[in-house]
Formats: structure tokens, C-alpha cells, sequence
């Protein structure tokens, strides 16, 4: 692997990505993304592989509002795949609060300086790991992860990025609920947490886990049962007294 440059002070590749949006194909220009304006950019191997789809996407997007009282405009993932698969990887991501780009042909990747050959994977060419804050098309700072076999994800996560741009930035509270499909209580619950501006992660009896894992993990049987932080904060009337004594 030739050695990946830091290009910290010059100016982002201006490209144009054909985009499916709906049933429709929009051109999307990567001036209209970064001229004026503040936006970090997050590029990773390819759509559905387990880093990327376990810590890296999910992490931005979680803390994608802390970014935005942080001055950063838009958060942006880019990864060279086609725009079928970034979009259905969204969605199977909940991915909200991230702008998907595929750079299927890899030009911006190239121009960055951050395509790299994984043919010993059948994955072709793709872009290393690496995240960027851009200031009016300007790079202002690259995390680019160390030129090291595999797929290192070491410096180009959110937390590192968030840090760099406010290390006192306030970190939201993880939370989850355990739900089950048609229980008014926990469309309560899920209602307060909204409400409150807290995001969670939402485990649905049946799809995502047993009765057997809910009593394994909260002593309880019923549900909702909401979690912040670590602590277990019950089913919706607890939630509400918790949320009443926090406001």
C-alpha cells in the first residue's frame, strides 16, 4: 500500500454523485455539501461489514445532535458502493442524522488520496478508514487510521472526532427499552424518552430478544422496562417519576 497523505489545509475533490433518491436518480454535487459550510465526513471499507455497521456508523449518528450544537452542519458518510446498497444500508441502520454518499467510482476516494486495493477480500477498490472535519471545503483536521494489516479503527471514530472539535462537549446518556409490539405502556414510555430528548435503542420481544433475555438481564417479565446509563429504570411509570425528579 503506497503511503495515505494527510491533506490537512487543501481543498476537498469537487465531484458529482448520481444519487437514488425514491424512485428517481438526483445528482448530487459535493460543492453544494461542503462550500460554506461545516461538515465532518466519516469514509469506511463498504456498506454491511462489521465494523462499520456495529461502531462507526451507529456512534455518528448517535451523537450527530451533539455535533450539531457543536457547529457542525451535516454529518456525512461516504464509502465506494453502489447508492442501492448505501441506502438500504441506511435504513437497516436507522442512520437518521448521516448523509449516505456513494462514491461508487471512487473519484472523491481517489482525490482524497484514500483508495486503496483490498482485492485479496474480492472487494476491489476502496477507501481506507479515515474521518475529516471541513470547514468551506477546506480540510481542517484528518483522523486517518494506521497504515497496518486488516481494518484498524483506531482514530477516525466520533468520540475522537467530537473531542478535537470540544473536548467539554456534554455526552448524551445511552439508553434502551425493552418493548413488544401493541403495548400502549410502551409506546408511552417510548413517547416520554422523545419528549425528554433522549435517544435509545429500542429491543423488540420476538424480533430482537426472548422473554428468557428480558428476565435474564432485568429481573423482570414485563414490559417496557427502560434502561439510561446503566441503571434500571423500570416500565413507564418509573420513567415517568425518573424523568419528573431529572427535569
Amino acid at each position: 500500500m503506497s503511503e495515505l497523505i494527510n491533506k490537512e489545509g487543501q481543498t476537498v475533490p469537487s465531484v458529482i454523485w448520481p444519487t437514488r433518491v425514491g424512485d428517481e436518480w438526483v445528482q448530487v454535487n459535493s460543492d453544494d455539501i461542503f462550500k460554506g459550510r461545516t461538515v465532518v465526513l466519516f469514509s469506511l471499507p463498504g456498506a454491511f461489514t462489521p465494523t462499520c455497521s456495529s461502531t462507526h456508523l451507529p456512534r455518528y449518528n448517535e451523537l450527530a445532535p451533539v455535533f450539531k450544537a457543536n457547529g457542525v452542519d451535516e454529518i456525512v458518510c461516504v464509502s465506494v458502493n453502489d447508492t442501492f446498497v448505501m441506502n438500504a444500508w441506511a435504513a437497516d441502520q436507522e442512520a437518521q442524522n448521516i448523509r449516505m454518499i456513494a462514491d461508487g467510482n471512487g473519484e472523491f476516494t481517489d482525490g482524497m488520496g484514500m483508495l486503496v486495493d483490498k482485492a485479496d477480500l474480492c472487494f476491489g477498490k476502496r477507501s481506507w478508514r479515515y474521518s475529516m472535519l471541513v470547514k468551506d471545503g477546506v480540510v481542517e483536521k484528518m483522523f486517518i487510521e494506521p497504515q497496518k494489516p486488516g481494518d484498524p479503527f483506531e482514530v477516525s471514530d466520533a468520540d475522537t472526532m467530537l473531542n478535537f472539535i470540544n473536548a467539554e462537549a456534554e455526552l448524551p446518556k445511552s439508553a434502551a427499552v425493552f418493548t413488544k409490539p401493541g403495548c400502549p405502556f410502551c409506546a408511552r414510555a417510548k413517547q416520554d424518552l422523545k419528549a425528554a430528548g433522549i435517544q435509545f435503542e429500542e429491543i423488540v420481544l420476538g424480533r430482537d430478544a426472548s422473554t428468557t433475555s428480558l428476565r435474564a438481564i432485568t429481573g423482570r417479565e414485563t414490559v417496557p422496562q427502560v434502561y439510561i446509563g446503566s441503571e434500571l429504570i423500570g416500565g413507564s411509570e418509573e420513567l415517568a417519576a425518573y424523568l419528573e425528579d431529572a427535569s
